[in-house]
């Protein structure tokens, strides 16, 4: 019988990352940070790994089964590989950031790891990237996460983007005033998600059915929200959307469904996902949201992540680098010149090592830089 591992082979949703794809991804996280940090976004650093319990109590959609979990041998308590960085960035902003004045912004990347690969891919690790405003969930807040959202994207090579907008507590909002139900909210709930009229008939709640028929590209889906809001229940939501469609039209093509809460059931009061051309599912998601301190008191947040591994998958990031080679004996301070000037330099160890063995498009010769 074959031993899978003496064959160098990865357990299932892993994978590794080759030239030019794994320094691809590199730049692509470091353009889209550069891109946050100028903002005034500051990084942090998480650990990969933290107690099983912090991540389930942080994460409000984690269960321990949705963990990668092990027995750390020091403490003996059980430890988590972390599936989601924002959970871990409200830790540090509500410990020790907590006396920082907000609005607190703070920017990250990293790997994250899923005991199950997403429904759009068979990974199960990802490259995540994010940014958190913690200490306002006002509508000018989510307007400056969602364009530097959008424009680091841009700044990364993206385009043809769409913008998805949803409103995922406007259901209970409206239930639990202006609008209310006799039957159970989770029902009704559960008829919305699948776009199920008839279901919402025989729930006594037909008028519900109209946010479904508002879903759309955003000029008309606003227009159908104004006709039902004759009492004027959505005046603040809808002045929302209408900021954030101003924010994101530049930029990307902009639809609205105010009753999606697929992945959004921990968002409040807006929730978006960011979509392109070319690149398979989300390339990234965001809203606002609470943060909960040790205490038990919540501050309202906002914030996205996005999803470097689509990128590079869609070919971006892929700069080809100018290769150089050094022969035996060239002085090392022409090397350190070349390098200075953005040349890819490499050095020939022995005789045997020549430009086509080492891939190289360019030569040094008697000092001169030749195109081969």
């Amino acid at each position: 019988m074959t031993d899978p591992i003496s064959k160098g082979l990865l357990p299932e949703g892993f994978r590794d990352r080759l030239p030019p794809q794994a320094e691809a991804a590199a730049d692509l996280l470091r353009t889209l940070l550069d891109r946050v940090s100028a903002h005034g976004y500051e990084r942090v650093s998480p650990p990969l790994v933290e107690f099983e319990d912090s991540l389930v109590t942080r994460l409000s959609s984690a269960r321990p089964q949705d963990l990668l979990r092990f027995v750390d041998p020091l403490s003996q308590h059980s430890l988590a590989l972390r599936p989601d960085i924002t959970a871990q960035v409200g830790r540090i902003a509500t410990t020790r950031m907590a006396h920082i004045p907000r609005p607190l912004r703070l920017a990250y990347g990293g790997p994250v790891l899923r005991v199950r690969p997403a429904q759009v891919g068979p990974q199960r690790e990802a490259m995540q990237m994010g940014a958190e405003l913690i200490g306002s969930d006002h509508v000018d807040a989510v307007a400056e996460l969602l364009g530097i959202a959008l424009e680091a994207l841009a700044a990364a090579g993206l385009s043809d983007m769409s913008v998805d907008l949803t409103l995922p507590d406007l259901v209970g909002t409206l239930a639990g005033g202006p609008w209310p139900i006799t039957a159970a909210l989770a029902d009704m709930q559960t008829a919305l998600d699948g776009k199920d009229a008839a279901a919402l008939n025989a729930l006594g709640a037909a008028r519900y059915g109209t946010l479904i028929e508002a879903a759309g590209p955003a000029d008309a889906a606003l227009a159908r929200l104004k006709a039902l809001d004759t009492a004027g229940a959505l005046d603040t939501r809808i002045a929302g959307l209408e900021r954030l469609v101003a924010t994101a039209a530049p930029h990307a093509a902009v639809t609205i469904d105010p009753t999606e809460r697929h992945g959004f059931e921990y968002q409040t009061w807006i929730g978006f996902s960011v979509f392109a051309e070319g690149v398979r599912g989300e390339v990234g998601r965001g809203g606002t949201y609470l943060v909960r301190h040790p205490g038990g008191s919540e501050e309202a947040a906002v914030g996205f992540s996005l999803y470097v591994d689509g990128l590079v998958d869609a070919g971006l990031g892929a700069s080809r680098r100018r290769r150089v080679f050094v022969p035996l004996g060239t002085d090392a301070a022409l090397g350190a010149k070349l390098r200075a000037e953005g040349w890819t330099t490499l050095a020939a160890f022995t005789d045997a090592d020549t430009p086509t063995r080492l891939r190289c498009e360019y030569a040094l010769k008697d000092g001169e830089l030749l195109k081969l």
